[in-house]
């Protein structure tokens, strides 16, 4: 069974984390961020022992080893009964997080939209990143070359995933604006496609 998903995408500063966590307020919507997913992991096991050899090291966590880690998080929401994929949709913020990550999930999610928060303001991204490393006591992190190392890596690596997806699934989202207003353009575009669907279902069309 392919669980249904909706993806949050953005630069790093977008509010991706935000709308993901207003989004998981509502019913049948569960949301799982990438945090969730490391914050919950079990190093007992085989993927948390691959997992904890590689960030120990300071290495690179490889994509099969962060997906497998996904995996094992949703196992034990659906075990616990915090996630029934028969009624409710994912809402992911933060994985996939490359191409590769989206390819290994293609078994695990139908993707049915993918919001894209768009900030054009580059310096408003910096604002809000290093607000964020401040409120959280990051110092290191609010630090103007980890800034812009994170960008990069944003544009570099994460940025494909929308064309992997196709301009069908991607959504634009005006991420300037305040977050109830993103959450109202959100839900709208759901509701819009839902309609769109259950129109080409009534009348034949595959969707």
């Amino acid at each position: 069974m392919l669980w249904r998903a909706i993806l949050l995408f953005g630069a790093p500063g977008s509010g991706k984390g935000t709308q993901g966590k207003i989004l998981g307020t509502i019913p049948a919507f569960c949301h799982i961020s990438c945090g969730d997913v490391f914050r919950g992991m079990d190093l007992r096991t085989q993927v948390g022992q691959a997992f904890l050899k590689y960030s120990s090291a300071g290495q690179l966590v490889p994509d099969q080893v962060t997906v497998d880690l996904w995996r094992q998080h949703m196992e034990h929401l659906v075990t616990l009964g915090k996630f029934k994929p028969e009624i409710d949709h994912l809402v992911l913020d933060g994985i996939p997080r490359n191409v590769e990550q989206a390819k290994l999930l293609e078994t695990d999610l139908k993707v049915e939209a993918l919001f894209h928060l768009v900030c054009h303001d580059r310096a408003k991204l910096e604002e809000r990143l290093r607000r964020r490393a401040l409120r959280d006591n990051r110092l290191d992190d609010a630090s103007d070359a980890v800034i812009h190392d994170r960008l990069l890596t944003y544009e570099r690596e994460t940025k494909p995933v929308l064309e992997f997806y196709g301009s069908k699934k991607v959504k634009e989202v005006d991420a300037e604006q305040f977050p109830f207003e993103v959450t109202r353009d959100i839900l709208n575009q759901l509701e819009s496609s839902k309609t769109g669907r259950a129109r080409k279902a009534s009348a034949g069309v595959g969707v």
